[in-house]
């Protein structure tokens, strides 16, 4: 968007009317209007793209930076049962440090601006014996596995 403005500047400045270089930019014959009244008052420099703000976080910085420490001690320091943070376990974790409610669903652009992202939890029995599963895998599957027989007659064309 911001090099078609600067185009469109570029064009202006040229001595083509709005018509033409709305049609060359292929935009509205309005916008181009805006784009010269904003050269007109702040120059080409008033064309360049503004990040979209949003609404002001309800937590501070500070905040923000207690909150990853929190964070990082784990679920299980916050007083839950698990190390699983979830988002409304986080938002109840916000609500109880700092009296800032969040909905569950805002906590998730609190996570992404700490560089948190969503992960999801690899379910493994309980009963599991990683030992006895490598001694499986090492013992029992090369004599179980099929291996390839020699000649083309078994194999898959």
């Amino acid at each position: 968007m911001e090099a078609r403005r600067r185009r469109a500047a570029d064009l202006l400045s040229q001595g083509m009317g709005p018509s033409d270089v709305a049609r060359t930019v292929r935009c509205s014959p309005s916008s181009v209007t805006r784009w010269k009244e904003v050269i007109r008052q702040r120059g080409v420099e008033g064309l360049k793209a503004k990040p979209a703000t949003g609404r002001r976080s309800y937590l501070s910085r500070r905040q923000k930076t207690e909150l990853l420490k929190v964070l990082l001690r784990g679920a299980r320091a916050s007083g839950y049962a698990t190390e699983l943070w979830t988002c409304k376990r986080v938002a109840e974790m916000i609500w109880r440090r700092f009296r800032v409610r969040y909905n569950t669903n805002a906590v998730w652009f609190v996570l992404r601006s700490l560089g948190w992202s969503p992960q999801k939890p690899q379910r493994v029995a309980r009963e599991r014996d990683e030992a006895a599963i490598e001694q499986w895998r090492r013992q029992d599957w090369p004599r179980i596995k099929k291996s390839p027989q020699n000649g083309p007659e078994h194999c898959f064309h």
